[in-house]
């Protein structure tokens, strides 16, 4: 199989961002955060349009711009916690890459959502096992999401290099 992009899937906080720009100095392939492409395609922050136009618009958007992004070749795109779990997006990431769960466990992640230079605003107020509690509700609906992907790799165990190695394993890296 002749890998031409490659989606990082996983809840908030798994490090989809930080991992896709260190693949895309290993690689040297593009990168694309999905929140800061849509960011851009509508010149507002994500909090802004849920605001003004809620959520089901939100994902519909969210949606176009998984679209958009899965035509680019050579491009590492680090999805939002929530894309997976809309409409067939895993589904259209499987068919046009190979898609990485980044997976970590719920003390991992709050450990890491609980640090003051996270402004997230699902999180926002929540700390400690309130924090864990809702980590782990949210898990347990979006896990069989992000079970579809094709690799699904414990980032508490994993560095760059391991993932450079299981892309390399998964098939022909375009050139």
């Amino acid at each position: 199989m002749e890998i031409k992009r490659i989606f990082l899937v996983g809840f908030m906080g798994s490090g989809k961002s930080t991992l896709g720009r260190r693949l895309k100095t290993e690689l040297g392939w593009d990168f694309i955060d999905l929140d800061d492409y849509f960011e851009m395609r509508f010149n507002t922050t994500i909090k802004q349009f849920f605001a003004e136009y809620g959520e089901d618009a939100f994902r519909k958007a969210e949606r176009k711009m998984v679209s958009e992004v899965a035509a680019k070749e050579k491009t590492i795109i680090a999805t939002g916690g929530g894309a997976p779990c809309y409409f067939d997006n895993m589904q259209l990431m499987n068919e046009f890459g190979l898609t990485i769960y980044i997976k970590l466990s719920v003390e991992t992640l709050a450990g890491r959502l609980s640090s003051p230079k996270q402004v997230r605003p699902l999180i926002a107020g929540k700390s400690g096992e309130e924090l864990k509690t809702y980590i782990s509700q949210k898990l347990a609906e979006r896990e069989p999401f992000y079970n579809k992907a094709q690799v699904i790799a414990d980032a508490d165990v994993l560095g760059v290099d391991g993932f450079v190695r299981i892309i390399q394993a998964s098939g022909q890296l375009m050139q």
